[in-house]
């Protein structure tokens, strides 16, 4: 423990946070990479929405560094075993495993980027330091392959056993931001929805065009009218929680104010991210001049 109750490891993540010079370098940063992005157009936002894992249903991130930190383990086993053993057969394997790991870690490092772009604050500043970690253990492995490649085995061993070790800070930072800072995690309420139609608004205060944030039950909710169609979906977005009501709307879409996340009024579908989750969906009616809603049914 670090003063009182205060943990090492949670001291770690504070003293991070306390580095506000990181805020300038993550700005620059998070610029180049949306700017880089708007000017590929549709490409540049099918790369996006790709990276993000709109397709998946769920983060891409996390599913990619799995390769490269598993890779990256199986080396550093072999290599133990190599050293206390001196059995130079693992060599091979051991060598072609960690090019595995450097070519699946350049997929990893895209799609983290493409999704810190979104963060501000703490969990930016925590992930800066992640990336930090992540791309020097990178460095290290590549330094550590040519090493291997040119007669100085010793020396890429040890690099690799250093790059493991940034590699393993890297990723517990990488777990503090998904289960500490919620970063990539479903913000929608999904509970708590009614289950049976319950009044929200008058019919007639419902404006075309015109997003409105009501609550049912205890749960917010936003209406739009579009056409002689009225939709409902969950009002907290599920990237990070923005209010729906506050997006704007096109063909039958809202669009988050906060990241551009869009999700369709029909059944709350992403149609580009960087939410990956669906916007909960509601039924709607409309009974004796008021608009009623439940939770949609499977």
């Amino acid at each position: 423990m670090i003063g009182g109750d205060t943990m090492w490891w949670e001291a770690l993540v504070n003293a991070i946070d306390r580095q506000r010079w990181l805020d300038r370098p993550g700005k620059a940063l998070r610029g180049a990479v949306g700017t880089g992005l708007a000017r590929g157009g549709p490409a540049g936002r099918w790369l996006k929405n790709a990276l993000h894992g709109t397709w998946l249903g769920h983060p891409l991130h996390p599913v990619l560094t799995d390769v490269p930190l598993g890779a990256w383990t199986a080396v550093t086993v072999l290599d133990a075993a190599e050293v206390f053993s001196g059995r130079h057969r693992l060599r091979s394997g051991a060598d072609a495993i960690l090019g595995v790991g450097l070519a699946a870690a350049v997929g990893a490092a895209a799609s983290g980027l493409n999704d810190w772009q979104h963060t501000r604050g703490r969990p930016s500043r925590i992930g800066v330091v992640h990336g930090c970690l992540n791309l020097s253990a990178t460095l290290l492995y590549a330094t550590s392959l040519w090493c291997r490649r040119n007669r100085a085995r010793g020396a890429g061993q040890a690099l690799g056993f250093v790059g493991y070790a940034l590699a393993f800070a890297a990723a517990y930072l990488g777990g503090h931001l998904v289960y500490g800072e919620r970063i990539g995690v479903d913000h929608a309420i999904r509970e708590g929805l009614p289950r049976n139609f319950v009044p929200v608004l008058p019919e007639a205060e419902l404006e075309e065009g015109k997003p409105r944030r009501v609550v049912a039950g205890e749960v917010p909710i936003v209406l739009v009218r579009c056409g002689s169609q009225i939709y409902a979906l969950g009002e907290t977005c599920p990237h990070l929680g923005g209010p729906l009501a506050q997006g704007t709307l096109s063909d039958c879409s809202i669009t988050c104010l906060w990241h551009g996340s869009r999700f369709a009024l029909e059944d709350g579908r992403v149609l580009d991210g960087p939410a990956t989750y669906p916007a909960p969906r509601l039924e709607v009616r409309v009974q004796d001049g008021q608009v009623e809603v439940r939770a949609a049914r499977a």
